[in-house]
C-alpha cells in the first residue's frame, strides 16, 4: 500500500509543487506555440458547443442553471443567458462533451479541454482577465488534469486505473485542472492555488457505466467538473484548504482512485517544461474515441473500392480494454438504442463509414436516432464481430489502433491495419480539417461561424474574452 506523504524529490507535497511551478508559468506567460496549441482548442471546443446547444442534457442543464439563479457574471452558451460563474461552466461543459466530440489525451485516455476551458472562460469573463491569462490558466490547467491521468496509468496492464475500476478520469481529473485554472485567473498566489486544487479533488466524480448499458448522465460529466473546478476556486478565494498531501497521502486522490499502482511523481515530473499539451488528439468525428481508428480502417477499405455489397463477415480487431466500450454487450453495439449510444459502438461506426458517412468521414447526421436505425447500416453492422487484436494491445493506449478485415462471398479477404488513427501526432488533422469541422459544428447554431473564428485567433491579444462570449451569446 502506497502510505507516502511527501512527493519523490524535495520533500514537496506534489499539489504544492505543481501549484507553485503553474504560479510562475501563469506570471511569466506561456510561450507563442503554447498560446497557439490552446487557441485551436479553445475554437475546438466552442466548435462543440453549438453543435451541441439542441441536446437533450445541454437543455436540462440549462434549466437547472436557470432554476439556481444568482449573480450573472459569465455567458451559458446554450441560451446566452447570463449566470454565475459556476452555473456557466457547468453549462458550457455540458455542452463541450455532450456529442462526445472533445480533445482526447493518452496515454490517460481523457478528454482534458471540455471542463478546464469552460471553467476558464467563465472565470475570466467573471474577473475580467485578458485573452492571454484565460489560455495560459487553461493550458495549464489541461497539462495538470492529463498528469493525474497519467499517474493513474498503469504499464503493465496497458491501461488507465481510473478506466479499469469503471471512473471517469476525463471527470475525475478534469475537476482538478479546471481548479487550478480557475484560481489562476482568480487572482489566488501559489497556496491559494494549491488549496483550490485539493478542495476540487474532493469534488471530482463520475462513473462510466452509462457507456455500457444507457443513460444520459455521462454527457454532463465534463460540465460538473467544471462547475465543481470553479466553486472549489471560489472557495479557496474565501478561505477554504485543501490536504497538501491530497494527491500521494494515504487517503490522497492516487490512493483512493487508483489504489497503489498510481504514480504521484508523474504529476509534477518537468512540469511547465515538458509539456503533453501539444500531443492531446483533436477528434474528427463525433463519437468515442475508442471507435475511430475502426472508422478510419473502414474509410480506407472504402477508399479502395470495397464493394460493400458482397460482404458476408467483418473482424474488427481492437485492444483488448477497449472492446468493453466499442464491443459490449454485443447485443447492444449491433443494435444501438439511440444515436448516443450508436457513438459508441464498434460495429455501428465502421457500418456507417463503410456505406458513407458526413463531415470528415463520419459527422452529426450518422449519429441521429434515424440513422442509428437505419435498416442498411443495422445489417452490417450486424455483420461485425469485434475480437481482442494482440498488436493493438502493444500500441494502445499511446494511439487509438484498429485493424479491419472485410470477407466477401468468393471468400476474398481485404484488410486495413490502423495504427495511429486521425487527429494525434502521428496523423495530425490539418489547420483545414480542424478549420472545416468547426464550420460544420457551428453551422447547427450560426450562419457566421467566421466572426467566431477571429475572435478566437485574437484571443491572445484581446484586452478581455468578452468579445468571444458575446458572440457565442449571439448563437443562443
Amino acid at each position: 500500500m502506497n502510505t507516502s506523504t511527501t512527493a519523490t524529490t524535495g520533500g514537496v507535497p506534489v499539489i504544492v509543487d505543481a501549484a507553485a511551478l503553474a504560479h510562475a508559468a501563469y506570471t511569466t506567460g506561456l510561450s507563442p506555440d503554447l498560446r497557439a496549441d490552446v487557441t485551436r482548442r479553445v475554437l475546438d471546443l466552442l466548435g462543440n458547443c453549438l453543435a451541441a446547444a439542441d441536446e437533450e442534457p445541454a437543455r436540462i442543464a440549462e434549466a437547472v442553471a436557470a432554476e439556481w439563479g444568482g449573480a450573472p457574471a459569465a455567458t451559458g452558451f446554450g441560451t446566452g443567458n447570463r449566470l454565475p460563474a459556476p452555473s456557466a461552466a457547468l453549462v458550457n461543459g455540458t455542452l463541450a462533451h455532450a456529442l462526445d466530440f472533445d480533445d482526447t489525451h493518452l496515454p490517460s485516455v481523457l478528454h482534458p479541454s471540455a471542463s478546464v476551458i469552460p471553467a476558464a472562460l467563465a472565470t475570466a469573463e467573471a474577473h475580467g482577465r485578458t485573452g492571454a491569462q484565460a489560455l495560459d490558466a487553461a493550458g495549464l490547467g489541461i497539462e495538470l488534469a492529463v498528469r493525474l491521468g497519467m499517474a493513474g496509468y498503469d504499464e503493465k496492464l496497458g491501461n488507465s486505473i481510473f478506466f479499469e475500476r469503471g471512473q471517469h478520469a476525463t471527470a475525475i481529473c478534469g475537476a482538478v485542472g479546471a481548479a487550478m485554472a480557475s484560481a489562476l485567473l482568480q487572482g489566488l498566489d501559489a497556496a491559494g492555488v494549491a488549496h483550490a486544487a485539493g478542495v476540487a479533488a474532493s469534488m471530482g466524480s463520475g462513473l462510466l457505466e452509462a457507456n455500457r448499458t444507457g443513460g444520459t448522465v455521462k454527457r454532463v460529466h465534463c460540465g460538473w467538473a467544471a462547475h465543481a473546478g470553479v466553486s472549489a476556486a471560489d472557495l479557496a478565494r474565501h478561505g477554504l484548504t485543501g490536504p497538501p498531501t491530497v494527491v500521494e497521502g494515504r487517503f490522497g486522490f492516487l490512493e483512493a482512485f487508483c489504489g497503489d499502482a498510481g504514480r504521484a511523481q508523474d504529476v509534477v515530473a518537468d512540469f511547465t517544461e515538458e509539456w503533453e499539451l501539444p500531443g492531446i488528439f483533436f477528434k474528427p468525428y463525433p463519437c468515442n474515441h475508442f471507435t475511430h481508428a475502426g472508422i478510419d480502417a473502414a474509410l480506407q477499405l472504402r477508399g479502395d473500392g470495397l464493394p460493400v455489397g458482397e460482404v458476408v463477415e467483418l473482424e474488427l480487431g481492437a485492444p483488448t480494454s477497449v472492446l468493453r466500450t466499442i464491443g459490449e454487450p454485443p447485443e447492444e453495439k449491433a443494435h444501438p438504442r439511440s444515436g448516443y449510444h450508436a457513438a459508441f459502438s464498434g460495429p455501428y461506426t465502421v457500418a456507417a463509414a463503410l456505406l458513407g458517412g458526413g463531415g470528415l468521414g463520419l459527422s452529426h447526421e450518422d449519429f441521429t436516432d434515424a440513422a442509428a436505425g437505419d435498416a442498411d447500416r443495422l445489417a452490417l453492422a450486424a455483420k461485425v464481430r469485434c475480437v481482442p487484436d494482440a498488436e493493438c494491445d502493444r500500441v494502445f493506449p499511446y494511439q487509438f489502433p484498429a485493424v479491419l478485415t472485410a470477407v466477401l462471398a468468393d471468400g476474398t479477404r481485404r484488410t486495413a491495419r490502423v495504427s495511429a488513427n486521425r487527429g494525434g501526432p502521428g496523423n495530425p488533422l490539418s489547420d483545414e480539417e480542424l478549420a472545416r469541422k468547426f464550420r460544420i459544428n457551428a453551422a447547427r447554431r450560426t450562419s457566421a461561424p467566421d466572426t467566431i473564428t477571429d475572435l478566437v485567433h485574437e484571443l491572445s491579444h484581446a484586452v478581455s474574452v468578452t468579445r468571444v462570449t458575446a458572440a457565442m451569446a449571439s448563437c443562443g
